[in-house]
């Protein structure tokens, strides 16, 4: 896991957010702001395992350098966990920051807007 990620996600209703915590999670949300990297996370979600970079491919009808590509930038933001098994390398979702990431999305609104 990278170390932005481990700074990461304040909840976006908190009274205050550092440099580094805004930062870090700015990263996650550039991480998924491609459709293609959004689908593998949901791939990943539902296959409930790790996979290979052939099989997300194959599955995503996507090029197998552009799956890497793409598995790669999710994998340096902390989103997937990777582990190398011969010349495979086997991708799975970091609950751990995917848990933090969704705590940073779960915005309250303050009392004084309830009555609103």
């Amino acid at each position: 896991m990278t170390e932005r990620a481990l700074e990461c996600c304040t909840p976006l209703g908190s009274a205050t957010i550092t440099d580094a915590e805004a930062a870090s999670t700015a990263e996650l949300f550039k991480a998924l702001a491609h459709p293609q990297r959004v689908k593998i996370l949901n791939l990943l979600a539902v296959n409930g395992a790790a996979m290979c970079v052939l099989d997300i491919a194959t599955t995503l009808e996507l090029p197998q350098p552009n799956a890497s590509h793409h598995l790669k930038l999710l994998s340096r933001a902390g989103l997937l966990t990777r582990q190398q098994c011969g010349t495979w390398a086997y991708y799975g979702l970091n609950h751990e920051v995917l848990e933090r990431l969704s705590a940073v999305t779960a915005v309250t609104r303050p009392a004084a807007a309830l009555g609103a």
